[in-house]
């Protein structure tokens, strides 16, 4: 890893929820559960990737986050993903959603963890 990598940081991203997203067990059409958390998950990667190594990534390895409110398919969702912590190539990530009603719909936290690719996907 290279340096900087501090508690502290934050990534905010937006993105438009699409029928990919929906919550397909339901009647109407929400943002599921695993298409948030990816969404955060994809956010805290995107808010470490500048600090990896050429070959080095992260992978998740815990998700704790609350599913509050549901949100419409064609709204936006913005997430704040926030370094809270760095110890032994494992980061801890405060995460939140809000749709574009201004509603919290998600909160929580997640671990990531840096992996050497070469090692990752020869073993």
């Amino acid at each position: 890893m290279k340096d900087g990598l501090i508690p502290g940081l934050i990534n905010k991203q937006s993105y438009v929820t699409t029928q990919e997203m929906r919550a397909s067990q339901l009647t109407s059409n929400v943002l599921s559960t695993p298409a948030m958390i990816g969404l955060m998950e994809g956010t805290s990667l995107r808010l470490v990737a500048p600090y990896l190594d050429e070959n080095e990534q992260t992978v998740g390895i815990h998700v704790d986050v609350r599913h509050m409110a549901p949100t419409k398919i064609g709204q936006s969702v913005t997430v704040t993903a926030e370094l809270l912590e760095v110890r032994d190539n494992k980061m801890r990530f405060s995460v939140l959603a809000v749709n574009d009603k201004d509603v919290k719909i998600g909160e929580g936290t997640h671990r990531r963890a840096v992996i050497n690719t070469k090692q990752f996907t020869s073993s």
